[in-house]
């Protein structure tokens, strides 16, 4: 009897002491808290909107807690595939005993589920999306395949409204406006300004069709500058590492950002533009605008308004000359 009873206490022991029992769940807040920075960093880095990759981390790992974000680092229910060289973790999932991605720490699980939206070719739409269309994202993930249930896309909106994730994404978007505030010229891009898309709202769906030289991959434009010329399928994250440049410097010398309209027959530099032009003089045609100007001739956009004494965000009328190089 007494044996019985020692043995009694000595499993209720270990049972209270076993993982299963000590782990603390974690919660949506602190989910949050832990790794919204990390998904700030990856929407800097890809274009893939905070707001979505943690709404995705917090619904495919039940906010870390799952068996395979505990296990395997995995926080987006990624699998194997045939690509997939690293570490793997079986798990039933859809079928029994399925390959899952296993991952060193949580934050190469980050950074695999950006690099994986980036190179899937089914994703590429998205990324032509505004950053702060969270609805427009959701849906797409879904009907590209990201997931078999038919309410995922439903499932991250609600997550995504019901903790306000929305708000990383302008955060950052303001803070990053407010660093740059002196060089604000440089990053103002027509295509994006409020009021150039309010007195120009009929040229946003036309923007980039009227092609101003001959283009094919990889020339030169009239003032002398590597640029490409974009194809169906292309985002500029493909764009950048096929051209073996980063990112950031692909939207600098294009002065533009992950808003901006990319579309067929777009001309993109891989070197700086430059002060001035070729060519002296452009005549301005209704239908046109700055920016595209700026790309035509390789020409920062900032240097034509000071060329022509124009406050930013000046629409020049039908017919006025634009000064490109004196």
């Amino acid at each position: 009897m007494l044996r019985n009873f020692i043995f009694t206490i000595i499993f209720l022991f270990l049972a209270f002491i076993h993982p299963s029992f000590v782990f603390k769940k974690q919660t949506p807040k602190e989910y949050i808290l832990k790794y919204k920075e990390e998904a700030i960093k990856e929407m800097n880095r890809t274009g893939v909107p905070a707001s979505i990759t943690l709404a995705q981390g917090m619904l495919e790992s039940g906010y870390g807690n799952s068996r395979l974000a505990r296990k395997a680092n995995n926080h987006f229910g990624i699998k194997c595939h045939s690509d997939w060289k690293g570490a793997t973790f079986k798990m039933d999932d859809d079928a029994k005993n399925e390959c899952f991605r296993k991952y060193k720490t949580v934050w190469h699980s980050y950074r695999d589920h950006s690099d994986f939206l980036k190179g899937k070719r089914r994703y590429a739409s998205l990324f032509e999306l505004k950053i702060t269309d969270y609805k427009g994202w959701a849906k797409g993930l879904r009907k590209a395949g990201y997931a078999t249930n038919k309410k995922y896309a439903s499932l991250l909106i609600t997550i995504i409204e019901r903790y306000d994730l929305n708000q990383y994404v302008k955060k950052i978007k303001g803070r990053r406006n407010k660093k740059n505030k002196k060089q604000k010229e440089s990053k103002i891009v027509p295509v994006i300004d409020e009021e150039h898309r309010e007195k120009n709202r009929s040229l946003e769906e036309d923007e980039f069709e009227i092609e101003v030289f001959p283009l094919n991959n990889l020339q030169k434009s009239a003032n002398g500058i590597n640029y490409v010329k974009v194809k169906k399928g292309d985002t500029y994250y493909n764009i950048a590492k096929v051209n073996n440049i980063s990112l950031g410097r692909l939207y600098k010398y294009n002065e533009c950002n992950a808003d901006t309209i990319l579309k067929i027959g777009t001309v993109l530099y891989m070197q700086p533009k430059r002060a001035r032009g070729t060519k002296s003089v452009h005549y301005y045609v209704k239908g046109d605008n700055l920016y595209r100007i700026s790309q035509s001739y390789g020409i920062k956009l900032k240097h034509l308004y000071r060329r022509n004494k124009w406050e930013v965000g000046h629409i020049p009328k039908n017919g006025d000359k634009i000064k490109l190089k004196n």
